[in-house]
């Protein structure tokens, strides 16, 4: 399918979330890398999704992951050549699919040559003013010690503040290697104008903003808050770090830039605030033009739930101008097949990586069962598919793929692992090498192991066992997004009200199909129409009858 030139193209796009590090391996070191990607754009296209969005791939000492950039405008050499991504690019393109790449402002990682000069650098010089570099308080009589500015955590563990050894402290909202930039300043605000034009130029489509309420900061107030103040307060804009209404002035300027292309480059925030209203205003027109919304990833598993957060989220995305965006796995969180197998499925601490205490029950780990995960995770899927706005799915989803809780203490990644002494688990379940195969030392994703351990039980998820197979997960999502393609309607629903049960949902879209879906514990009669799809593996004979922890669309 040719691309076309349309502006508008990201309000409806389903977009397929790709972690390069986990995604393929072409060169066999463990590492999965671009030319591992390009190598899977059949795969992509069979699949259905109308944009790749990349997370990042720069040089990067990985202690996040990659979210710590030591260079915005440069690849890892693990994963490739710039010129390895624009054959990427060129690829995508040429098979119908936009480029979403990842970009992190918040942060740079500590081997940037910015934070290297200003770590070198002495107080008060123009170099340390890139970042936000503090005086710590006076020396505790006790230990003579100077104290940090605050008593903040970061959301690793530990302190925000990081002393470099003549009296001051740099601020990292996250692993002390990835010290945060300060947006005040002019020449930190034109270098990633330059950023965001360096990768517009080489044809990406649009930009993931990587935390992108915390940019504009205000640490001038002394002293500075404490975090029991913080916590009563909230987020919003007199906040010192995070949704302040200065971060809008960013994104102006950064919505100039992008309409100077034709089409406009897109863009979508990752916007974490307690007001839904307040995230609404970096999706306008002037400003990002959407922004995540991970309502339906925190919301519980019922009809009641589901229904508010669709209403809510649709009159937001009205009053913005935008469209909005629903999501259920990314790499952050617990992935959806395992995440709605627990009791009270979907919302509260089940969502939280900062509180995954529910991953160890007095040193166990839970009973998850994985066939009523993986119904739910189906279920929900397809409910998301029908819903007007874009939708975001993650590596793996379209396996069916639950979290992976059996990987040893010496061979996890994620930093909140290590600096809790394991009391967080962290995000690396979620982000184990791709199966593509059901044998291999890496089932299919390389030549070699992976960098981090593949379960045995990965050879039952593995795409090329799923492909062809009817009542496959993988061909379910490839059935769901043909018939979103060919049924795409306008931004809006009507809500129907023929299943006679509190524990269903059921809406019809402008052209008149509809979806229906079933949290309860009871089949429930379905109203007249043909199935054009259904969420259960193996639909029984009774084509009338929605099963719990089911969906399907009818015909109009």
């Amino acid at each position: 399918m040719a691309l076309t030139n349309d502006p508008n193209w990201w309000r409806t796009a389903t977009v397929y979330q790709v972690y390069p590090r986990s995604f393929a391996d072409s060169d066999g070191d463990g590492l999965g890398d671009l030319n591992g990607i390009t190598s899977r754009i059949d795969y992509l296209q069979a699949l259905g999704v109308d944009a790749v969005w990349l997370s990042p791939f720069y040089p990067s000492a990985l202690a996040d992951g990659g979210y710590d950039v030591d260079d915005y405008r440069a690849v890892d050499p693990r994963l490739g050549t710039l010129e390895d991504f624009d054959r990427l690019v060129a690829a995508l393109h040429g098979a119908g699919m936009r480029v979403i790449v990842d970009i992190v402002p918040n942060h740079a990682g500590s081997g940037h040559v910015w934070f290297q000069e200003a770590l070198a650098a002495p107080k008060g010089s123009p170099a340390r003013d890139r970042f936000i570099f503090m005086d710590g308080l006076p020396a505790n009589s006790m230990d003579n010690a100077v104290r940090p500015p605050s008593d903040w955590a970061n959301a690793f563990g530990g302190s925000v503040w990081e002393p470099v050894g003549d009296g001051q402290f740099y601020l990292h909202l996250f692993a002390k290697e990835q010290p945060d930039f300060n947006w005040s300043n002019r020449e930190v605000r034109d270098e990633f104008l330059k950023t965001l034009r360096f990768w517009s130029d080489r044809g990406v489509d649009a930009f993931r903003v990587d935390v992108a309420m915390a940019l504009a900061k205000d640490l001038t107030a002394q002293p500075l808050p404490s975090t029991a103040e913080l916590d009563a307060q909230g987020s919003g804009p007199h906040h010192p770090f995070t949704d302040r209404d200065e971060v809008h002035e960013i994104f102006s300027e950064w919505r100039e830039l992008f309409n100077s292309y034709d089409p406009p480059r897109a863009a979508v925030g990752e916007v974490w605030v307690d007001d839904p209203a307040r995230r609404a205003l970096y999706a306008r027109p002037s400003e990002l033009g959407q922004a995540f919304n991970f309502d339906l990833l925190q919301a519980d598993w019922s009809a009641e739930a589901f229904r508010q957060v669709v209403a809510s989220n649709l009159a937001l995305a009205a009053a913005s101008g935008s469209s909005s965006t629903w999501v259920f796995s990314n790499h952050d969180v617990v992935r959806a097949a395992s995440r709605l197998a627990l009791p009270g499925a979907g919302g509260g601490n089940a969502n939280n990586l900062r509180d995954a205490a529910w991953l160890r029950s007095g040193g166990t780990e839970p009973v998850i069962d994985r066939a009523v995960g993986l119904a739910r995770a189906r279920a929900a899927a397809l409910f998301m598919l029908a819903l007007p706005g874009s939708a975001y799915l993650y590596q793996g989803e379209e396996l069916g793929l639950p979290e992976v809780l059996e990987i040893p203490p010496d061979q996890r990644q994620d930093p909140a692992f290590h600096r809790t002494g394991g009391q967080l688990v962290g995000r690396d379940g979620s982000r184990v090498p791709l199966p593509w195969e059901p044998t291999g030392p890496s089932f299919g994703f390389g030549a070699g192991p992976a960098h981090l351990p593949q379960p045995s039980w990965f050879a039952d998820f593995a795409a090329s066992a799923q492909a062809g197979v009817a009542g496959s997960t993988l061909e379910f999502y490839r059935s769901a997004l043909r018939l979103r393609e060919a049924l795409r309607a306008d931004e809006s629903l009507t809500w129907c009200a023929d299943l006679d049960s509190p524990d269903a949902l059921g809406f019809a879209r402008g052209n008149g199909w509809r979806c229906y879906i079933n949290f309860g514990t009871r089949a429930l009669q379905l109203p007249a129409g043909q199935v054009l799809v259904s969420s259960a593996p193996a639909p029984g004979p009774d084509l009338g009858s929605l099963e719990p922890d089911t969906a399907v669309w009818l015909d109009a």
